[in-house]
């Protein structure tokens, strides 16, 4: 599994996907390509996240909650700690959101599975 991104250059800008199951990465990839002006990269872990923003700045992160290696929650932490990641925002799009943490981070949390027209206001909301 690699990373996988939108080739061409999107003027809108990349969010991030982070989602391990493949058919809801490929979900949510589709409709950010078919439905939004922004691009993607799509990572299958909290690692390649990390490293996927060593060499682009996202505007928008969309992560799971249950992640390999490190959760949604934990990643979010460590994106935020990047300089010049801080102001990015997140929504996290889980079967199982952690309340309190997705609060107190200010992280859209929306249940899988998703309404896709709540899905895409809210990344219309947050991608500026």
């Amino acid at each position: 599994m690699g990373m996988q991104e939108s080739q061409e250059q999107h003027q809108g800008g990349l969010i991030l996907v982070v989602e391990d199951d493949p058919d809801i990465g490929a979900l949510l990839t589709n409709i950010i390509v078919q439905e939004t002006p922004y691009g993607y990269v799509l990572a299958t872990d909290g690692v390649q996240a990390l490293e996927i923003v060593e060499e682009m700045k996202p505007i928008l992160f969309i992560l799971d909650y249950r992640l390999p290696i490190m959760n949604g929650i934990e990643l979010y932490d460590r994106l935020h700690a990047i300089k010049e990641l801080e102001h990015v925002p997140a929504m996290m799009v889980s079967a199982y959101l952690p309340e309190r943490e997705v609060q107190e981070r200010k992280i859209v949390g929306m249940y899988k599975p998703f309404d896709l027209s709540k899905l895409l206001d809210a990344i219309e909301m947050l991608a500026v």
